[in-house]
């Protein structure tokens, strides 16, 4: 059963880029590789620009110093982009150990030190207990607000920043390499609202060291990945709407993951008009009570995506209409 992440479209549309901004009704995602150095904020103006798109988000935020697979939505994609951040997502970090900063990265200052270095045997030994459901407190130089404040801002004015403890789910976690006694290399698949550098923070203090992350990819993001990705130069030397448009992947992209119904064009009609639908078809009506309330269903008609809806008693209730 799936069910419905919150809504959070102005959470995901970052105000620079989506709003008041003319442009084209270009629609769908692109899978960019956001080079080093570049914030998830810049990298999705400048996709948007490229494709001149009339409004542009992105699914989950990368820190400037990582690299890797940004989903950036254009157009009506922008209204799938929650469920595209609930997709679990795949990361290579490398942690240097006896090293903490102030940012959990290479960025930050440097705080404490240790001579500590870890062996292989008690790397692997304590896996397993930053595997499953545990709670991780959130980078300090994070985008997480306080009292309506980003907690990033708070630490860079030097005002103290007390972030809770919350839980997040980690799936995978196992170390591919050791380059030198100084660094290890780790491979992560996590669900969303997981922080790479919490992680490697947390794994040097359990294995009685301190450390940050030097490097960070994201290889994927729910039906994304980084196969399918471009580069921002390779975009932009394309230089023509035509070529750019090669790279633009459907809607549905994001939505590989949630049942999908075709309907009439009267029932899509209702749902266009925030009505609830109860299918005519005895096959849909049957799909509906397998799922079950509160699961999210995908409504076309004609080929073309109309909505996401949310199953309640029995009918099809519009949480997202498409207007495509």
């Amino acid at each position: 059963m799936t069910t419905a992440p919150k809504p959070r479209t102005s959470k995901a549309l970052d105000p620079r880029v989506g709003r008041n901004r003319r442009g084209q009704p270009v629609h769908g995602w692109v899978a960019l590789d956001k080079p080093f150095g570049m914030t998830s904020t810049q990298a999705v103006a400048a996709v948007r620009r490229l494709f001149d798109a009339a409004k542009a988000g992105h699914g989950g935020t990368l820190d400037p110093l990582a690299t890797g697979l940004l989903p950036v939505a254009l157009g009506e994609a922008t209204k799938t982009v929650a469920w595209a951040m609930d997709g679990s997502k795949t990361y290579r970090l490398t942690v240097r150990w006896g090293i903490a900063t102030a940012t959990d990265d290479a960025e930050g200052a440097v705080v404490a030190t240790s001579d500590a270095r870890p062996a292989r045997s008690a790397i692997e030994a304590a896996l397993p207990a930053f595997t499953g459901t545990i709670m991780q407190v959130p980078a300090t130089y994070s985008a997480i607000k306080v009292d309506g404040r980003r907690a990033y801002d708070l630490a860079r004015a030097g005002e103290a920043v007390e972030l809770a403890a919350r839980p997040i789910r980690i799936d995978r976690l196992s170390l591919v390499e050791l380059p030198d006694a100084d660094h290890a290399v780790f491979e992560v698949v996590s669900g969303k609202g997981a922080y790479m550098r919490s992680l490697g923070r947390d794994l040097a203090v359990a294995l009685g060291t301190v450390g940050h992350l030097t490097a960070l990819r994201r290889a994927r993001v729910g039906r994304f990945d980084e196969s399918v990705a471009i580069t921002l130069d390779k975009l932009s030397s394309l230089g023509h709407i035509a070529r750019l448009s090669e790279y633009l992947l459907p809607i549905e992209t994001a939505l590989d993951d949630i049942p999908a119904l075709a309907l009439t064009e009267a029932e899509a009609l209702r749902l266009r008009h925030g009505q609830p639908v109860s299918p005519l078809r005895p096959s849909d009506r049957a799909c509906i009570d397998q799922l079950g309330n509160g699961s999210i269903v995908s409504v076309s008609t004609g080929g073309k995506l109309v909505a996401l809806t949310e199953i309640d008693a029995g009918m099809l209730r519009p949480v997202r209409v498409l207007n495509i």
